[in-house]
């Protein structure tokens, strides 16, 4: 762990930054400084410190404040991870504001026509060096296109590149302190965090990227009435200018204005449930920056977002790990959430799942006992993280973005409509989801949507076939398998070409009875009127598999 010289004066502002505060506690409660806490009481400005009575949690978001924008935005992330801090200082944190001081005007045109290679009037036929906002990474302008439709104009804020990287370098030197000598930091994983956090801020300075993701959000939610994306202008687009549509609508967290718009707020609220749900299993890309200030509602009462600097996924399996865990949730079935958490290892697989039901029930059973309108969804899933940090739980950094975005949504859409019951408006989506990606339905689905490939492979398949056999019979045939179980069975098909063939064609047609099916339409509740043809085939198969099979070797 090197420091170079010019993070010392930065490392010297940030000690004056915490001993202003009453922060200077927080390092010296390391294990490593705790026999020098007594020095504390010796250093002359603790005796008039400032802030006495302030408390803690407050102290640190001042002090975040003051160490300048980048700092924020990680405390604004860090906000977000209930599941590593105590719930007054997420709270706190989560009041960080990125509103910092606009940078000139000038300086923006400069920036735009720099990128552009051209003067700015050759691009537009406006731009108002007045910036409509201005955050941390980049601020916006209003401008005019030549063909004088309205559009934004965001602009990387200049020299934040070297910002960025000199403060990282602080971050990952505090981690490896943390993982070192704090006896929480193995577990939740500091390096990691700050590793999320530098992939995240990276991201948000590339603007093709972020106008990448509205492209792709908009044309998830082409046709719908749910969302309205605003459109990119790419040949105006930059890594660091970004240009799209000017979309006018009222602020979401402005309640009265909507009230006098006529605004159902009910039907507006389980619409923003209803919109995450579809973003985070339907299309499997959501929006994971939804606070108030990201979103907008048109005078028709449909949402309008802006900002798609942090997008979200999650892989097929902790989709439907999560599906599974909410609809246990809610049936109370704490058996299934405890073996969920082990089948897909986010707790560790020698975890008892007895012993963990049994936490799970003593967590959800008290909330349980109120009306589901007033159960917080996503405060339900960070109090069930925070309980399986007893059972060594890691942090899953795949599904941080989920948590805040669904606490967002949730609070929006309370904040709306108070009587909301997000999980009347979530079951019936979450349910048809499981049907369709579960069971017969998904298998037929897969089916014709692979119907394709199989016919383009099928010609091969004659060939291959005949490839395959003349290697057994010519005891040429080598298949490698990494089970004892499978080295049985390897040994018992190269002893014997007549099972080998056996095998080959009985797995074929199989196959073969499964694509007709597909290709025909047919869905499991339909197989009793399936041609003779495709009987035939999958009968003879199955028959000619289990007749290949030894059986010796099946006892075993």
């Amino acid at each position: 762990m090197i420091i170079r010289p010019g993070q010392v004066f930065r490392l010297l502002h940030i000690n004056r930054i915490l001993v202003k505060h009453g922060l200077d506690e927080v390092v010296l409660e390391m294990h490593l400084f705790r026999p020098f806490r007594f020095m504390l009481y010796l250093l002359p400005w603790n005796w008039f410190r400032q802030g006495i009575g302030i408390p803690h949690a407050e102290r640190m978001r001042r002090a975040l404040e003051d160490l300048g924008p980048i700092f924020v935005k990680f405390g604004q992330i860090l906000s977000t991870r209930k599941d590593l801090l105590p719930d007054d200082i997420a709270d706190e944190l989560a009041k960080l504001q990125d509103d910092v001081s606009p940078f000139p005007g000038s300086e923006a045109r400069r920036i735009v026509e720099a990128a552009y290679g051209k003067p700015l009037n050759s691009i537009f036929s406006s731009f108002d060096e007045q910036p409509l906002a201005s955050a941390s990474i980049a601020q916006v302008h209003v401008a005019t296109l030549l063909d004088g439709k309205e559009v934004i104009v965001k602009v990387v804020r200049p020299g934040i590149k070297k910002t960025i990287k000199r403060d990282l370098g602080l971050l990952y030197i505090m981690a490896d302190l943390a993982e070192r000598y704090w006896s929480e930091g193995k577990r939740l994983r500091p390096r990691e965090v700050v590793a999320e956090y530098e992939k995240t801020i990276y991201d948000e300075l590339d603007l093709i990227k972020e106008a990448a993701s509205a492209s792709q959000l908009r044309r998830n939610f082409t046709g719908s009435d749910m969302l309205y994306v605003p459109e990119i202008y790419w040949p105006q687009t930059r890594r660091n200018v970004m240009v799209m549509e000017r979309i006018s609508g009222t602020p979401i967290s402005d309640i009265e204005a909507l009230r006098r718009q006529n605004i159902d707020l009910k039907k507006l609220s389980e619409t923003g449930v209803e919109i995450f749900f579809t973003q985070v299993f339907k299309h499997n890309f959501f929006h994971a920056d939804m606070h108030p200030g990201n979103i907008f509602v048109s005078p028709r009462g449909q949402y309008i977002a802006v900002d798609f600097g942090i997008m979200g996924t999650l892989s097929p399996e902790d989709q439907h790990y999560l599906a599974e865990n909410f609809l246990a949730f809610f049936n109370r079935d704490y058996r299934r959430v405890a073996e969920l958490h082990v089948q897909s290892e986010w707790v560790p697989k020698g975890t008892r799942v007895d012993e963990f039901e049994s936490a799970i029930r003593s967590v959800c059973e008290p909330i349980f006992e109120r009306p589901l309108k007033d159960i917080s969804f996503g405060r339900l899933l960070l109090r069930l993280f925070q309980t399986a940090r007893r059972f060594n739980m890691e942090v899953q950094p795949q599904l941080v973005l989920l948590q805040k975005t669904l606490l967002n949504i949730e609070g929006l859409g309370r904040q709306l409509y108070p009587e909301l019951d997000l999980w009347q408006t979530a079951k019936p989506f979450l349910e048809r989801w499981m049907s369709e990606n579960i069971g017969g339905r998904a298998f037929v689905s897969s089916m014709k949507r692979n119907a394709p490939l199989w016919l383009d492979k099928l010609p091969e398949m004659p060939l291959l076939l005949h490839d395959v056999l003349q290697q057994a019979r010519d005891g040429e045939l080598k298949v490698e398998w990494q089970s004892k179980e499978l080295r049985k069975i390897e040994r018992t098909l190269l002893d014997s070409n007549r099972r080998t063939f056996a095998a080959i064609v009985g797995s074929a047609l199989i196959i073969s009875a499964a694509v007709l099916l597909g290709l025909d339409g047919y869905s499991p509740a339909m197989v009793g009127d399936a041609p003779l043809m495709t009987w035939l085939l999958g009968g003879v198969g199955f028959v000619v598999l289990m007749f290949a099979w030894p059986r010796d070797e099946l006892s075993d």
